[in-house]
């Protein structure tokens, strides 16, 4: 499983990178093996004008099958990474359910 992370107006510091990697290796890990790239997009929507505007999108391309789209928004983009794996682990195995692949 290659993840990418992108980062648009916020700082990508190896704590923020670490967080995405151990959080998605925890949702998505056990269908390591039917996933062939996971892109992580983290952006402040709004910049300095505060607000809830931390986006976390994450999408995830299953082999031989559609992808898998979803997001987030917080202040703090650690809960926004967190709710938004959580989100993509579930629409994962919902999908591979669905199409008979688990």
């Amino acid at each position: 499983m290659h993840i990418e992370i992108r980062a648009r107006n916020v700082e990508l510091t190896p704590v923020l990178r670490a967080h995405v990697e151990r959080r998605l290796g925890f949702a998505l890990g056990r269908f390591a093996s039917r996933i062939n790239r996971v892109v992580v997009r983290i952006t402040d929507v709004n910049g300095p004008h505060g607000g809830n505007d931390k986006r976390c999108r994450i999408g995830v391309n299953l082999l031989r099958l559609k992808s898998v789209v979803v997001d987030d928004l917080d202040r703090n983009p650690f809960a926004a990474i967190d709710r938004a794996a959580d989100r993509a682990g579930r629409c994962v195995a919902r999908h591979l359910a669905w199409c008979h692949d688990v």
